[in-house]
């Protein structure tokens, strides 16, 4: 698994899944039209400057609401190599996972970065560092069984992974 590294976007707590792609725009499932309006009811301008690597800064209960996986969708589509919050809503966090959307907790790190800090992320120790201050926190590392579902794209390419070895 790589390092993440990219420019911080910063929000508050309880982003829930309606900022994140607002209900308007559920009539597609296509990751590239998704992509086009993730966070834009948080942050208007967020969907014209995210690039390729960038990484999403969130609060306490980050992507609480409905359970559609359209949200970490538009996310990981957008470009957004990984979620560093405070604390995710349980059925996000695992919507993460099954669509291969990295995501660490660690409330320190929240604290510690500021929008447009560039940050790295190491998923197999859970070292996120703040290269623009020059500091370190700890998140949870990744387990190694969800590192595998995460190396492999998310939960169905795992699955057809694990089909085409048998």
């Amino acid at each position: 698994m790589e390092t993440y590294r990219g420019r911080a976007f910063k929000f508050g707590d309880d982003i829930n899944t309606d900022e994140i792609i607002p209900a308007r725009y559920l009539n597609t499932s296509d990751p590239a039209e998704l992509a086009k309006h993730c966070m834009e009811d948080a942050d208007p301008e967020f969907p014209s400057k995210v690039q390729k690597g960038d990484i999403i800064v969130g609060g306490k209960n980050f992507g609480c609401g409905s359970s559609r996986e359209h949200a970490p969708i538009a996310i990981k589509a957008a470009g957004v190599s990984a979620v560093i919050a405070k604390s995710f809503a349980r059925i996000f966090y695992r919507n993460c996972i099954n669509i291969g959307l990295p995501i660490f907790e660690s409330p320190e790190a929240v604290e510690g970065i500021e929008e447009g800090d560039i940050v790295e992320v190491n998923p197999t120790t859970g070292v996120i560092r703040n290269v623009t201050k020059g500091i370190e926190f700890k998140a949870t590392p990744i387990p190694p069984e969800i590192r595998k579902i995460m190396d492999a794209g998310g939960l169905m390419e795992y699955a057809k992974q694990k089909l085409q070895e048998k």
